[in-house]
């Protein structure tokens, strides 16, 4: 299987056709190698027709809608069945997914871990309560997903998912989703550091749980309680810093919170330049400085680089603190570090475009089995319009 990416812009109604065209043929060739863990032809068809109606189903991909749309009344319990009902392994095509992606498009510079808030008024969906969604801070009802995003310069696509259950630990399942992704990515790609873009969880356990798996992370770090507006006010409250450099204020001082330590040293920071979702340049003002988390057990004590972003406008950095970002690769320019955090920016604006286009939120099944068999067809689906160069900024 050939399938490259395309990053060719559209530039003219003509192309998109081509490029529209072009996706379900990639699907066809995607399929057919990531669904080959399926023990039987029929599954393995029926994957194949499941992710074409995805595709060209046009709304919401009901099995009601996709059926219509491929082949009437069996087709849509024949869908049905095969997605919640069935009991093929999604784990298999997730991880031949990664690697079809990386075969295409190279690894990715980072992988990007966000949240995904689904919105559902029934009670009968599974993971459906009414939750706060640390991410865009408010609260909502319905389901709460994480995925896991393969981010090259031309493909923005999700290869891994996780589903919050009633009485399970945010934290856990967020981490403990993107790590299972990343181990079975395997090869160069599972090198890769993972941007961590959930408010909440940049935390010292998070931050051991990475350094106990050997995989390099980038974490949003929340201010805490009365830290003001922007950047996650009342999410992580509780994560406190020592200083380790010496030539910086606040050395010796104790623990501090994080906020607290990058204002005291904002004068340090200097411009950085960066890309939007949308293709345009950016500019920031950044600053950088060694940390420790404090923790009982001596081993897992170890220097942190603790980021801070500001908006820049006149040669010099605005007064709101944008984001904060603590990271192991402490060895990374602080510029670096900044412009990978941007991959959260295309993930989101991928998700609310062609991860809407493809049907990402749309599984209204009961059952925790058929949603991820569901997200994961979707995934593949989501990765054929990326490849054929189909993603949209909405703002753009």
């Amino acid at each position: 299987m050939t399938i490259t990416a395309s990053t060719a812009p559209t530039t003219s109604a003509a192309a998109a056709d081509r490029r529209t065209s072009s996706a379900g043929e990639i699907a066809d060739e995607l399929c057919a190698v990531v669904c080959d863990s399926l023990r039987r032809r029929d599954q393995r068809e029926k994957a194949r027709r499941y992710v074409r109606g995805l595709l060209s189903t046009p709304g919401r991909k009901s099995f009601r809608n996709m059926a219509g749309d491929i082949g009437g009344t069996a087709s849509e319990q024949s869908l049905h069945h095969f997605v919640t009902g069935s009991t093929w392994a999604w784990q298999p095509v997730r991880a031949a997914l990664a690697g079809c992606l990386e075969a295409a498009a190279g690894p990715p510079p980072a992988w990007v871990a966000q949240p995904m808030a689904i919105p559902r008024s029934g009670a009968h969906s599974v993971g459906v309560e009414h939750r706060f969604d640390p991410h865009r801070e408010r609260m909502f009802r319905g389901q709460q997903a994480f995925g896991t995003w393969f981010t090259s310069a031309g493909v923005v696509t999700p290869v891994g998912w996780e589903l919050l259950l009633p009485g399970s630990s945010y934290e856990e399942s967020a981490v403990g989703a993107v790590l299972a992704t990343v181990r079975r990515a395997g090869g160069a790609a599972a090198e890769r550091p993972v941007v961590l873009d959930i408010r909440g969880i940049g935390t010292r356990s998070t931050m051991n749980r990475f350094a106990e798996a050997g995989v390099p992370v980038v974490a949003r770090v929340a201010a805490g309680a009365g830290a003001g507006a922007g950047v996650g006010a009342g999410a992580g409250a509780g994560n406190r810093f020592l200083v380790r450099d010496a030539a910086v204020p606040g050395f010796g001082g104790g623990e501090r919170g994080p906020a607290e330590i990058l204002r005291s040293v904002k004068a340090l920071g200097a411009p950085v330049e960066w890309t939007d979702a949308g293709g345009a340049a950016r500019s920031s003002w950044a600053v950088g400085v060694r940390v420790m988390m404090p923790d009982p057990a001596v081993a897992r004590r170890r220097e942190l680089l603790l980021v801070g972003e500001w908006g820049a406008g006149a040669g010099g950095p605005a007064a709101e603190l944008v984001g904060m970002w603590v990271t192991d690769l402490v060895r990374m320019p602080v510029g670096a570090v900044v412009r990978l955090t941007k991959g959260g920016l295309r993930v989101e604006a991928v998700a609310g475009a062609s991860g809407r286009a493809v049907g990402l939120r749309d599984y209204s099944g009961r059952g925790l089995g058929g949603w991820h068999r569901h997200v994961t067809l979707a995934s593949v689906a989501h990765a054929a319009v990326a490849l054929a160069g189909l993603e949209r900024d909405p703002r753009a």
